[in-house]
């Protein structure tokens, strides 16, 4: 179905990183990261990107990117690119191509993950069903499902980053009295991203009584990391509460079973201050529901290009995932 050499990105917010197969089952070959914002489409970046490799043309191209997908078109929710796949097979001359939502594609990968690449938070629990669930946060929140059945995969995207997201206790509520709205809601993305976890400090502080902050979320997070800052901490632990609770929720959601994976931008980088005990208690204070809560496996994604290595098993063995081919693909 896909021809090669293949072509598989991962097209955030922020960073675009591309990477290609040479051939089936081949090892995955990385071209380039940039910046989103640094360039007017995904077509000029992906040249920039092959043009650093020399000869290159790929053949096919499997993408996935931050956004809902709409059949073969995903316009980007946190930055201006619309990507249009009939048009990217035009501008790269490709045979085939697949685009996919960046969540939806990070539960594909999850088949796929090196075992090197996982830190379990929850030591000793096992998988005891086929659905699983992937989450994390970057620019956004991310949030997909994946099931399995007649030894097929199946995604099960979703945007469940737009949730409602509520506070728990009074301390949390008089955070949330002070936390900046986006458009007009608190939902568990502008709470549970990179610029959430700006505004939950910005509150915290506010709620304190200190001086306001101008600081970002690398920022904060340097600070937390480097033990430069007991407020910045502060906030990391408290963003980090707020991550345990609502992965719970989607656990919930889906039925995961199988299992709780945690990806994105933001998670790895933190990993040094992810307490597993409080992080697992968090997730799984569930009444009246939480022994099922406390049986699901929760795994942390260490691993940059992880969902590289799910794309190219898509590429690999495409009759192992069960999707609309037709209505998906760029060149039925």
């Amino acid at each position: 179905m896909f021809a090669y050499p293949l072509l598989v990105a991962d097209i955030g917010g922020t960073n675009a990183r591309f990477a290609v197969v040479m051939e089936p089952g081949g090892p995955l070959r990385p071209l380039a990261q940039l910046h989103t914002g640094s360039y007017a489409s995904l077509v000029a970046a992906a040249e920039a990107a092959l043009g650093r490799a020399g000869d290159l043309f790929p053949r096919s191209a499997i993408l996935c990117a931050a956004g809902p997908c709409d059949g073969r078109r995903i316009k980007l929710t946190n930055a201006t690119w619309t990507i249009d796949g009939p048009e990217i097979a035009d501008a790269l001359s490709l045979d085939q191509g697949l685009l996919l939502n960046d969540f939806e594609a990070q539960a594909l990968a999850l088949p796929a993950l090196p075992e090197h690449g996982l830190r379990d938070l929850t030591a000793g629990l096992a998988a005891h069903g086929p659905t699983r669930v992937v989450l994390g946060p970057g620019t956004g929140l991310g949030v997909a499902g994946l099931t399995e059945a007649a030894g097929r995969f199946i995604s099960l995207p979703s945007e469940g980053g737009h949730v409602d997201f509520a506070p728990m206790d009074a301390a949390e509520a008089a955070i949330w009295t002070a936390l900046e709205r986006v458009e007009g809601r608190h939902t568990a993305e502008s709470i549970l991203s990179g610029p959430g976890l700006a505004r939950l400090h910005r509150a915290r502080l506010a709620v304190a009584g200190g001086e306001s902050s101008t600081e970002e979320a690398p920022q904060i997070v340097e600070r937390a990391l480097a033990g430069q800052d007991e407020e910045c901490r502060e906030t990391v632990v408290l963003f980090l509460r707020l991550v345990a609770r609502f992965a719970g929720d989607m656990a919930l959601t889906f039925g995961a079973a199988g299992g709780v994976y945690l990806a994105g931008g933001i998670l790895p980088r933190l990993a040094p201050l992810i307490d597993a005990p409080a992080f697992v208690a968090a997730f799984a204070d569930k009444p009246p529901v939480a022994a099922f809560a406390k049986a699901i496996p929760v795994r942390l994604v260490t691993t940059p290009d992880a969902v590289l290595y799910g794309l190219a098993a898509i590429g690999r063995a495409p009759e192992r995932y069960a999707m609309e081919w037709e209505r998906r693909l760029w060149r039925p």
